[in-house]
């Protein structure tokens, strides 16, 4: 069942020829679109842009791509020049809204067919970090960011120094992994912690946990090139999965968290082979995770179990990152 949103625009949307829960007609502050729908469950949603308060703001359009999930998100642009200009349309990539049209054959095509990144790249215009001019080799191993090259080795056996965590289940825990990674490795390491398109991180009040954009992502994590390892929360950031050596994608895997994946996502999980799948506030005993991979044709990296954010050490998560390849671990 879907939810459509409309304005000036509502006679594009009265023939879609889809399901509808809700309607709502008019023109909103966005808080008042948040709070409606945070919580309520819905297929898609169709977003008439006019109907959103003073929407050539571009931070309201960032309030709602942190507060709903933006795959579920069809936006039914005006038309106009502020909607259509270049800088516009590459904010709306940043902030993870991919889909989004100016007429019903669009909303109609994007219903059916959703957009990827690689879909709308064209729109997606990136700061470019410019790189320092060489300088000694310093005796702490340092990154080096280009996409065209690798980075030093940390130490150990260990090489891939910038670690990103999606969730692919909705609300996996990668925040909350993050800091618990951030925290154990700190121990051995100097890590940062860095997340993208959101600032949840502000509440851990620690100032090695960072909020960016997908547009800055590059630049702050330059700012760290020094740290032994950065931890990336990407959330639906492309531009920030480019810079990882590695990403857990992480699936929370109760039978309704699977269920709603595999409803509004029905190929997920044949993207993920080869990726590193993390069960995360996993209670799968080892057979059931056999059965997991049998069915899902997925080979499982680790499965985690529920952790306690507030113990100083947690065993079960070392041995997650010894599995990644930090040795330094107590």
């Amino acid at each position: 069942m879907n939810v459509i949103i409309a304005n000036k625009q509502k006679y594009l949307l009265d023939n879609l020829g889809v399901d509808i829960i809700k309607e709502m007609e008019g023109e909103f502050d966005v808080d008042t679109i948040i709070s409606t729908f945070q919580n309520f469950f819905y297929q898609r949603m169709i977003l008439d842009i006019t109907a959103i308060k003073n929407y050539t703001d571009i931070s309201n359009l960032q309030k709602l791509s942190i507060s709903l999930d933006t795959e579920k998100l069809i936006l039914l642009l005006d038309g106009t020049e502020a909607t259509e200009n270049p800088t516009f349309l590459s904010n709306l990539v940043s902030m993870g809204i991919y889909n989004f049209t100016k007429n019903a054959d669009g909303i109609q095509y994007l219903y059916n067919t959703p957009n990827t990144y690689r879909d709308v790249a064209q729109f997606h215009k990136i700061n470019v970090v410019e790189q320092p001019e060489p300088v000694e080799q310093p005796k702490k191993p340092a990154f080096s960011f280009s996409m065209l090259s690798k980075p030093e080795p940390v130490s150990d056996s260990f090489d891939k120094t910038i670690i990103g965590i999606k969730n692919v289940t909705k609300q996996a825990g990668a925040t909350s992994l993050a800091y618990m990674m951030k925290q154990e490795l700190s121990k051995n390491y100097d890590v940062v912690a860095i997340e993208v398109d959101k600032t949840d991180f502000s509440y851990y009040r620690d100032k090695y946990m960072i909020s960016t954009t997908s547009n800055n992502v590059g630049s702050t994590i330059n700012n760290y090139k020094n740290k032994d390892v950065i931890i990336i929360d990407v959330n639906n950031s492309d531009s920030a999965l480019g810079f990882c050596h590695d990403v857990l994608y992480l699936i929370e895997p109760s039978i309704i968290k699977l269920q709603k994946l595999m409803t509004f996502n029905p190929n997920c999980l044949t993207t993920l082979k080869g990726k590193k799948v993390v069960l995360n506030k996993s209670l799968l005993s080892q057979s059931d995770v056999s059965n997991f991979e049998y069915e899902s044709k997925l080979k499982v990296f680790y499965n985690l179990a529920p952790l306690n954010d507030r113990l100083r050490s947690i065993p079960e998560l070392d041995k997650m990152l010894i599995e990644l390849g930090f040795s330094r671990l107590k």
